[in-house]
């Protein structure tokens, strides 16, 4: 669960650039941050003008407080990671994201159902896409976008530069900020996500497709025969 809720879709596109102001060699241009409200009606309309997307993904995981890691139990099997895969999403509340490498791993869901399945193990957790579920950054690139207001506040740190950093309202969420940027094609390039355990997750994203032909089938699943399945 903890990779569907920081991935998913989650989901998080070419490396985008978040840098300081533009500097030239006389004259330092000021960095003016849109108000909130502007800020939500800009990522609203980048979002709706997504319907469906397709892209190959590469997520990293780095981490910030190895104390707090640590303070949480977790080892280094925890920290440092690196997996590339690829995903496909469609509005309202469906996706699909198989991992490739290192290990093997898909979940994947038409909108009712979450699937995660594990070929390596030989076994499905199978979820209800509750409240919970949807709260997380999938809820971004395949959801429905007034909903997704709803659950975040929204702040463009540089009005000029699309990009953006999202705080979730409610304190008991999967992580502490998620910061989205868009690239030339007005496709998401970039996700960055902080998360309460010190980490920070990476996704960028390439071979990207707005709007490409999905078939419903893409997003069914149907686990091997042989496989144990975990109800959540």
């Amino acid at each position: 669960m903890n990779m569907l809720r920081k991935t998913v879709c989650a989901i998080a596109l070419g490396a985008a650039t978040l840098a300081a102001p533009v500097m030239t060699t006389t004259v330092f241009a000021a960095t003016v941050a849109a108000s909130e409200q502007q800020a939500t009606a800009n990522l609203v309309k980048h979002l709706t003008n997504i319907r469906s997307l397709s892209a190959n993904f590469e997520q990293t995981t780095k981490v910030t407080n190895p104390k707090a890691v640590q303070k949480k139990g977790l080892g280094s099997q925890h920290m440092n990671h690196t997996f590339k895969g690829t995903m496909k999403v469609a509005r309202p509340g469906k996706f699909y994201w198989e991992t490739s490498s290192p290990s093997k791993q898909t979940i994947a869901t038409s909108g009712k159902t979450v699937w995660i399945y594990d070929p390596d193990l030989q076994q499905a957790v199978r979820q209800s896409l509750d409240d919970q579920v949807a709260n997380t950054p999938a809820l971004l690139l395949s959801g429905n976008t007034s909903e997704i207001m709803k659950s975040y506040r929204v702040t463009q740190p540089n009005k000029a530069k699309t990009y953006y950093t999202l705080y979730p309202k409610k304190p008991d969420g999967v992580f502490e900020s998620l910061t989205i940027s868009f690239g030339a094609n007005k496709a998401p390039s970039l996700m960055i996500l902080q998360d309460s355990l010190g980490q920070t997750t990476y996704i960028n994203f390439s071979n990207v497709k707005v709007n490409p032909t999905l078939a419903a089938s893409t997003f069914n699943f149907t686990p091997p025969k042989g496989t144990d399945i975990i109800d959540q």
